[in-house]
């Protein structure tokens, strides 16, 4: 019974990578003879893992997805790496319920539950050393995240309630593309039907979402990717500031976290900053925890701006 259970153990370890094994190929992989391994394919199938099989040339195993989720299998890093992940998703959000990062702690208790004996020592002694820092950000639902998927992947039409910055509301209409992640945030790029052009929307702001069954065509997005045409958006009231400050670009990158920069090396220990920012106030805070010397090349105001604030901390 313990070589049997070893031998189905492997053989779903290898079809869990998510290829298409002919018969051949994946009786040699796991040393067992195209008998047993009809076998133990039938074992898989009792213990309720969908594997499908097309026999004759050219025939395959593969193990598909099922009406239910079945047991995973997870080699010791997979599941630290799990653990880590829920664990940051976690961490992210407003602690309401219904949120992904409220989902994220429940799943974060249910793998913690179910790990093997050996691998609990491991796993309790990064509980016991990790803090995750809460961050606040607008929470998104697990189940608007995964309709919007799943529009995206059948091309379908989707309609919701959408309340903007100032509180208005607006029922929309659109063809869905991209969801996007960027700063905390997450976004759904497509296109309004009502306005006839593409448009950005928080996902958090969507409620009473509904996917129809009309199809469209997919088209090109508006630039090179999602994450572009939001950063656009984002920075379409925003200045374009170049600055050099002396210290190493690990040190400037943590100063200016939750900032969109794009940071150069220049000679090791100086480094070359650009960012977009609507106004100079906000370089304040991160050149102050750097302790380090500066010069903004542009745009010209914001370095006037600078000195003109210097000049007050001097008096």
């Amino acid at each position: 019974m313990a070589d049997v259970l070893r031998r189905v153990l492997a053989l779903l370890a290898v079809l869990q990578t998510g290829r298409e094994f002919p018969g051949d190929e994946l009786a040699a992989r796991l040393d067992v003879t195209p008998r047993t391994l009809r076998r133990d394919v039938d074992r898989l199938r009792g213990y309720g893992y969908p594997v499908e099989t097309r026999p004759g040339p050219g025939g395959y195993y593969r193990l598909a997805a099922g009406r239910a989720m079945p047991p995973l299998l997870l080699d010791d890093d997979e599941a630290i790496a799990t653990l880590l992940g829920l664990a940051t998703l976690a961490a992210i959000g407003d602690a309401g319920e219904g949120g992904i990062d409220d989902a994220a702690t429940r799943a974060y208790g249910k793998v913690d539950q179910y790990l093997p004996k050996r691998l609990r020592p491991r796993a309790a002694a990064l509980r016991a050393s990790l803090e995750t820092t809460p961050m606040r950000a607008p929470s998104t639902s697990a189940g608007t995240l995964s309709t919007l998927a799943g529009a995206i992947h059948h091309e379908h039409v989707v309609t919701f309630d959408y309340t903007a910055a100032t509180g208005a509301t607006s029922t929309r209409r659109v063809e869905p593309h991209r969801q996007l992640h960027l700063n905390l945030r997450w976004y759904l790029l497509a296109w309004d039907t009502g306005r006839g052009d593409w448009r950005v929307f928080r996902t958090d702001r969507i409620t009473d979402l509904r996917e129809q069954s009309a199809r469209f065509a997919r088209r090109p997005l508006p630039a090179g990717t999602g994450i572009d045409y939001l950063r656009q958006g984002l920075a379409k009231d925003r200045r374009r500031v170049v600055l050099t400050i002396d210290a190493p670009v690990t040190a400037v990158a943590d100063a200016f976290t939750y900032q969109d920069a794009e940071l150069t090396s220049v000679d090791g220990d100086r480094t070359r900053a650009e960012l977009l920012l609507d106004s100079w106030h906000w370089l304040l805070p991160a050149l102050a925890s750097l302790d380090a010397d500066f010069t903004i090349h542009e745009p010209a105001e914001f370095a006037e701006a600078g000195r003109r604030f210097g000049a007050r901390l001097r008096q």
